[in-house]
């Protein structure tokens, strides 16, 4: 390979990460800190540019010089940061999460696969008290924060600020046309981790509990709503105004990892999950390709129960909505 054609390949990776929304020129110009017509002609081919610049560029965009060369390593390049009570915020991981999503939506053709291993956390931002109740979980057990050692769950501790920011990300999910697959343990997690607290006395009262599984059962009657339309659409909507492509299918025997995988005009991303709030992501093709089979793997082996498969859509969301009323009924008793 010649350097103008490992050249040309750099630029082609990295206008693939900047997006349509943006000027690879400028970009690069102000990350070089040279002219947009310098940069122009370095994306042409017509300057080759320096081991300076190709480590600024490599860094900056994540891009693998071996991947350009087809070096063999055997090494997968992941980007991420491991979150830590000592440096976790939780508005700036629903940022960044805000940011990648942007991203995405910013690119022509895109999709995204998400493997349901517990409730997507998109979804968790509905409603105000499923999005209470997670925030208040991964501070308190999660990541042991000490103000919450002897906190008690309560739904207005939770920043509206947050939530605003929480329903922004939401929004840009909806915008994505997806296709998660989920299976019968999918909100189980969820569950025990109610039960938990309740058993825990980490609730103030009953009456909490019940409100919260009240709100699982609201959430649960809009995906069954989007999973029978095909499409999403925000809660509460009395038209249910059409906004991304919803693909919901049921695998009866394979468990999910909560992985997920966009393309974006034909690049493949993968977003490996690790440590219960941890993502790591990763552009390399041989890695992507094979969760892409493995999703694809996965598809043939489960049934699609959106728009279509009317009798396994109403019998999977019946039995969930059983297990959430069954709870309700028992907080009565």
């Amino acid at each position: 390979m010649t350097t103008g054609e490992l050249q040309q390949l750099l630029f082609k990776a990295i206008k693939n990460k900047i997006g349509e929304n943006l000027s690879a020129a400028d970009e690069i110009a102000k990350l070089l800190d040279i002219s947009a017509d310098s940069a122009y002609r370095r994306m042409r081919g017509e300057k080759t540019i320096s081991l300076d610049e190709l480590q600024v560029l490599c860094t900056h965009y994540k891009v693998s010089v071996d991947q350009l060369l087809g070096l063999q390593s055997g090494g997968i390049v992941f980007q991420g940061q491991y979150l830590d009570k000592k440096t976790f915020r939780f508005e700036e991981f629903v940022t960044s999460m805000m940011h990648n999503l942007a991203y995405i939506n910013s690119f022509k053709e895109k999709s995204f696969y998400y493997m349901c291993k517990d409730l997507p956390i998109f979804h968790q931002y509905h409603l105000q008290e499923t999005a209470a109740f997670k925030w208040f979980f991964y501070l308190k057990t999660y990541f042991h924060f000490p103000e919450f050692e002897r906190k008690k769950f309560r739904y207005a501790d939770h920043p509206i600020e947050l939530f605003e920011l929480e329903k922004k990300v939401l929004d840009l999910y909806n915008q994505i046309p997806s296709v998660e697959v989920w299976n019968m343990e999918t909100m189980n997690m969820f569950f025990r981790q109610i039960e938990f607290y309740r058993d825990g006395q980490v609730f103030e009262s009953d009456e909490d509990v019940y409100r919260l599984y009240d709100a699982i059962g609201k959430l649960w009657d809009h995906l069954e709503k989007q999973a029978s339309l095909g499409y999403k659409f925000n809660y509460g909507d009395p038209d249910q105004k059409r906004i991304g492509e919803f693909k919901m299918y049921f695998n009866e025997v394979l468990m999910g990892d909560n992985n997920m995988l966009v393309e974006l005009d034909g690049t493949k991303l993968s977003y490996v999950s690790h440590s219960t709030i941890n993502f790591m992501l990763t552009r390399d093709p041989a890695f992507n390709e094979n969760m892409y089979n493995h999703i694809q793997n996965q598809l043939r082996r489960s049934t699609l129960i959106s728009e279509v498969s009317e009798k396994e859509r109403a019998k999977f969301f019946r039995i969930i909505r059983d297990r959430i009323n069954n709870r309700k009924e028992s907080l009565k008793a």
